[in-house]
């Protein structure tokens, strides 16, 4: 069964590019970012004052209006990301940077740790803003993954996505 990837949101002069692992079975399905039911990152979002409300994923191209990109840094649809590949990633990583440094956005936050250890090669990650980015110039920003399978806090999750009021 083929999966439809997801498009991307991206304009230049964004205040955030927001990139995860890749498109969920629900996201490919209907054609939205963050679409599982599971995930929190519409509710993480709102509860961060990110976003004035809770927006559905149906509305995921209304970010764009509020300064915000959508993307991943793997484009195939999977029901999990332990199945992706590394030869995936590696291409993904690649891909990702190019579109970074072509839209120039002013933060990039990494949907999980994972994410980002895939486009740095670093294996040591903290949360919040990366000491030394691997594109020069912009803020490279790591928040906890808003799959429903993580197992912080919401609250916990939710205060490191405050950090990126200080981008817009």
């Amino acid at each position: 069964m083929y999966l439809q990837p997801i498009s991307d949101h991206l304009q230049e002069g964004l205040a955030i590019l927001f990139v995860g692992f890749n498109p969920s079975i629900r996201s490919s399905e209907t054609g939205y970012h963050y679409a599982n039911p599971n995930n929190r990152f519409w509710k993480i979002l709102f509860e961060a004052g990110l976003t004035p409300r809770k927006y559905l994923p149906e509305e995921n191209l209304e970010l764009l209006s509020l300064g915000y990109g959508l993307t991943n840094i793997v484009s195939r649809p999977t029901k999990e990301a332990a199945e992706i590949s590394k030869a995936e990633y590696a291409e993904g990583a690649a891909l990702l940077e190019q579109k970074i440094k072509q839209y120039r956005p002013k933060a990039v936050c990494f949907v999980g740790k994972g994410v980002y250890q895939q486009f740095s090669k670093k294996r040591t990650i903290k949360w919040g803003v990366q000491e030394e980015p691997v594109v020069p110039g912009v803020i490279e920003y790591v928040a906890p993954s808003s799959s429903g399978l993580v197992r912080m806090k919401q609250g916990e999750i939710v205060d490191i996505y405050k950090g990126l009021k200080n981008y817009l």
